[in-house]
């Protein structure tokens, strides 16, 4: 283990010893014990940079994020109306939500035939394309080569005489 190595791994692992790869962690924490003056000063940035880091928290999503998310998720889209029918049978302890008209699985089927047509349209272009220039290329000139002429044409050499 060198001092680079060491450096490299607590700067992207940080200073728990759990966190660095299995690999070299023993040796990481040998190197550590060996050599505490130089690796003390990288590992106490590296503790600080990891309190910080784990004082942010995120607070979980609530119930109505996730209705606005299958609801459209555009911003100023209105919700769709709820139906009259029954919500839906709480599970353990949950609160029950009411069921929207139409599944958000509806809505994701218009891309996908969108996509198809576009992808039939652009085989349609590009054969047309391939066509079109087949009919404009124009055709090699005729071969006046003499072994390419047949016995019932013009023959270019007389065997008449033999």
């Amino acid at each position: 283990m060198t001092p680079e190595r060491f450096r490299t791994i607590v700067e992207a692992y940080g200073a728990e010893p759990r966190r660095w790869p299995a690999a070299e962690r023993v040796a990481a924490q040998a190197w550590a014990a060996a050599y505490p003056a130089e690796s003390g000063s990288m590992l106490a940035g590296a503790a600080s940079l990891d309190a910080w880091l784990s004082e942010d928290k995120v607070a979980a999503p609530d119930g109505a994020l996730f209705d606005r998310i299958l609801a459209g998720g555009l911003p100023g889209q209105a919700m769709p109306p709820v139906d009259a029918a029954p919500p839906r049978a709480a599970k353990s302890g949950q609160p029950a939500r009411p069921t929207r008209r139409g599944s958000w699985r509806g809505r994701f089927w218009w891309p996908g035939v969108a996509l198809a047509g576009v992808g039939v349209a652009g085989g349609y272009a590009g054969a047309l394309a391939v066509s079109l220039s087949m009919v404009t290329t124009a055709l090699p000139p005729g071969h006046d080569e003499p072994w390419l002429t047949t016995g019932f044409g013009n023959p270019v050499v007389d065997w008449s005489e033999e």
